[in-house]
């Protein structure tokens, strides 16, 4: 990762990422921004509509053709970052419980699904957050088509 996506991701307001954000997690930063790829932006188009989140419990996510959106647990927003190929990265806040942080997300080679992880990067007051994410799996909605790629 670039030094200035690193500050970005550590220091920008993150936008928001479903129902296992509330979760505790430990962040091991060094691993988290050394896992993720860095190279030219694909076409974003792809993540529009809804998508089903599932880590314990089930939060719809909503996005538009930018890969920004919003969903109901905490009065959650997302932004996407970057998406190489079929790796999604981004960030998201909660601002009922004041929190922030990263995401990855793998898709299936339709885009149909992906496996994703979570990390926090702040907690409150907290920039260097101790309590550790999760893995969530991602599932477009039956007639929430992607656009062809």
């Amino acid at each position: 990762m670039q030094p200035s996506m690193s500050r970005t991701l550590l220091v920008s307001v993150a936008l928001c990422w479903g129902a296992g954000c509330a979760q505790p997690m430990v962040k091991d930063s060094a691993r988290e921004q050394a896992s993720i790829p860095s190279g030219p932006s694909d076409d974003r188009r792809i993540l529009a509509g809804e998508w089903e989140y599932e880590d314990g419990a089930v939060v719809i996510l909503t996005l538009d053709e930018r890969g920004r959106g919003t969903y109901a647990w905490k009065d959650g927003r997302f932004d996407t970052t970057e998406l190489t190929g079929r790796i999604w990265q981004g960030l998201w806040s909660q601002r009922e419980n004041d929190r922030e942080g990263g995401f990855s997300v793998e898709f299936s080679p339709d885009f149909s699904e992906g496996e994703g992880r979570w990390w926090y990067t702040r907690i409150g007051e907290d920039r260097s957050p101790s309590q550790k994410g999760g893995t969530f799996h991602l599932t477009r909605k039956n007639g929430s088509t992607a656009p062809a790629r």
